[in-house]
């Protein structure tokens, strides 16, 4: 992004030499720095606080398809439960109906004889 060279460095010291003198010059590099420290902090605390609310994110995601899951697993039960009611009511209707198909097959069988 930035390529700063060490002649650039020294060229940019050379120019605050000579704009702020030399009395100046370690006040202004020591407040400099404080900025950078300063902005440094910032910046990783910008940082943490992201990586901190992206990992809430993804915990907040991951409990709504924990509570998607078992609705779903619930839901499969019921209609599982459903089901076997609704089979344990057919079973003996064709149970009946095999019955009289057989024994009308029996008594064509018979006749047609």
């Amino acid at each position: 992004m930035f390529d700063i060279a060490f002649p650039e460095l020294v060229l940019v010291c050379a120019v605050a030499l000579v704009v702020l003198g030399p009395e100046r010059l370690p006040t202004a590099i020591r407040t400099l720095g404080l900025w950078f420290g300063r902005l440094r902090r910032s910046y990783y605390s910008v940082k943490t606080e992201i990586e901190h609310e992206v990992g809430m994110d993804d915990i907040r995601r991951q409990l709504h398809d924990e509570q998607i899951k078992e609705e779903i697993n619930r839901l499969e039960q019921d209609v599982k439960t459903e089901m076997d009611g609704v089979t344990d009511s057919i079973d003996p209707i064709a149970r009946q109906l095999t019955s009289d198909a057989t024994t009308d097959d029996k008594e064509g069988a018979t006749a047609g004889g």
